[in-house]
């Protein structure tokens, strides 16, 4: 580990205290026979487009239930399990569908997009959302995971810039940029393992290939799966882009990783372009890119910083710095009504504080190609016995390394129980430490279990989940506070979209030529 920084955290644990934490979960909403709905948004959750807790994803029945910053692992699960259970108290006969891999589809056209109302900058939301279906087809953007915020306190970012003489605001920032991109990178060479531990998706429903060529072996007449696979999210039947595969991002500073996301915002991808930004003149994509705005690009983990109102995020990044990361490579676990547990999220901190105290060396092409095959070799077989994968010196078992990281990760776990007091870190790291040593408590082994124990195919046992959450719910209404609380904040929500749509409105082709615009700023 960095001896400097260690040492830091070893003479005043308490600067890690309180670091932020915030939860993105996706989640299908099913007609009571497990198919994909077919209604709006609900209106009695409020409006997606200005809703600060729940939204819609790619489509109108993906579900997206946000958090708000929140000082700990718990106060950020107990606000995620208050969100969604106003939600379930919404949906009447509707569930929520508990696995990452969707549920029972029809053709590809009949996925709704996600829709936002009639001003300028929900038209443009829609018309996105259309671009990723031209791009990458709507089946694969029904897939659906959860994203897990984290930041490093403000005191532990002035106890660094003490005990390294920086006074400068500007040096300061430059510092924390500095340090989230060193985590960025050794997240990276590392996340094989995140997908080995959290994996829960090896399995899916017949429905969701149709007719397309693969690879998956047939379990039973209505489940395809990888016998050793962990997370056929992460793998080539999920988020992936040809057209991105061919960037080589580098995360060796804010100004490398800028560089990469300007050429995907300005350079066009031929298949993209023969497509049309146009069809019979209407818009069915943003542009012609290989990415059509930032969220469009595809990683394991993002550097952030919130925006401003109009600012874009590449630009936001480049004025004031990196403020948190986002880890965008997690199923959802079907065993737990919120798709994570605590011990998991525990870990999950532990991870990434030891990503950013261990020393963490350049990237280059090289490295990431490793990485790429590593996460691939995990995904498809990564429980099979004796897997090797490939770190900087050679070949290594996938268990001596995962060992060599959870070791680290122990450390740090008890920087951190001293830091919040008892020791849900290490009791966190040695549940991860099990799944090493015994492939079979791992989620996709599980998953794998109980398909074969209940003798159902995956839509049975994801229905089956999804009714027993459903249930679970019902039997733990909100306080009437807290419900008049949500109920508000849905008419809230309401009332600030038709505000935005009365406003005066551009034409919407100026609207979008300003709207996708890079400034002189965002390019240098």
């Amino acid at each position: 580990m960095r001896s400097d920084l260690r040492a830091l955290c070893e003479r005043r644990p308490e600067i890690l205290a309180n670091a932020g934490h915030g939860i993105e979960k996706e989640g299908l909403r099913v007609s009571p026979d497990g198919y994909l709905s077919s209604r709006a948004h609900p209106a009695q959750l409020g409006s997606a487009l200005t809703h600060p807790n729940i939204t819609t994803d790619f489509s109108e029945a993906q579900l997206e239930l946000i958090t708000g910053v929140q000082p700990s692992a718990v106060a950020c699960l107990n606000e995620l399990d208050q969100v969604q259970r106003f939600v379930y108290s919404q949906l009447g006969d509707e569930l929520i569908w508990p696995t990452s891999m969707p549920c029972m589809l029809g053709e590809d056209d009949s996925i709704p997009l996600g829709q936002y109302g009639s001003s300028n900058i929900a038209q443009a939301k829609t018309l996105y959302r259309s671009g990723l279906g031209v791009r990458y087809g709507r089946l694969m953007q029904t897939i659906s995971g959860i994203h897990y915020n984290f930041s490093l306190p403000d005191a532990f970012w002035d106890a660094l810039a003490e005990a390294t003489g920086l006074g400068d605001p500007i040096a300061r920032r430059d510092q924390r940029t500095t340090a989230y991109f060193d985590l960025i990178r050794n997240f990276r060479r590392h996340a094989w393992l995140l997908l080995y531990l959290f994996g829960a998706s090896p399995a899916i429903c017949r429905t969701f290939i149709g007719e397309r060529s693969h690879s998956l072996a047939t379990l039973d007449n209505g489940t395809l799966y990888l016998p050793q696979g962990t997370s056929l999210r992460m793998g080539p039947l999920g988020y992936q882009s040809d057209a991105q595969a061919a960037l080589h991002v580098s995360y060796n500073s804010l100004a490398d990783y800028a560089a990469t996301i300007v050429r995907a915002l300005t350079q066009a991808h031929p298949p993209y372009r023969e497509a049309g930004v146009k069809k019979d003149g209407e818009f069915q994509q943003l542009n012609d890119s290989i990415i059509q705005i930032e969220n469009e690009f595809y990683g394991a983990i993002r550097p952030k910083q919130p925006t401003q109102p109009g600012e874009r995020p590449l630009l936001a990044l480049k004025r004031r710095g990196v403020a948190y990361v986002e880890v965008r490579c997690l199923d959802l676990n079907p065993f737990e009504p919120l798709g994570m547990s605590l011990s998991d999220a525990l870990f999950i901190d532990t991870f990434l504080v030891t990503c950013l105290l261990k020393e963490s060396p350049a990237d280059d092409r090289t490295e990431s190609e490793r990485n790429a095959t590593n996460q691939r070799d995990v995904v498809t077989r990564g429980r099979a016995p004796g897997l090797t994968l490939m770190d900087d010196t050679g070949p290594v078992a996938l268990s001596a390394w995962a060992e060599r990281i959870l070791d680290d990760c122990a450390q740090t776990a008890s920087l951190l129980d001293a830091a919040y007091g008892g020791e849900g870190h290490s009791a966190a790291v040695r549940a991860q430490r099990a799944k090493v040593w015994d492939p079979e408590q791992t989620p996709s082994a599980q998953v794998l279990r109980a398909l074969e124990d209940q003798q159902v195919p995956f839509f049975r046992f994801a229905m089956n989940a999804a009714k027993a959450f459903a249930a679970s719910a019902a039997e733990k209404p909100l306080s009437s506070a807290d419900m008049a609380y949500f109920t508000e904040l849905a008419t809230r929500s309401l009332s600030d979209q038709a505000s935005l749509e009365a406003a005066e409105q551009l034409p919407f082709e100026l609207f979008l030529r300003d709207y996708l615009a890079l400034s002189e700023e965002a390019l240098a």
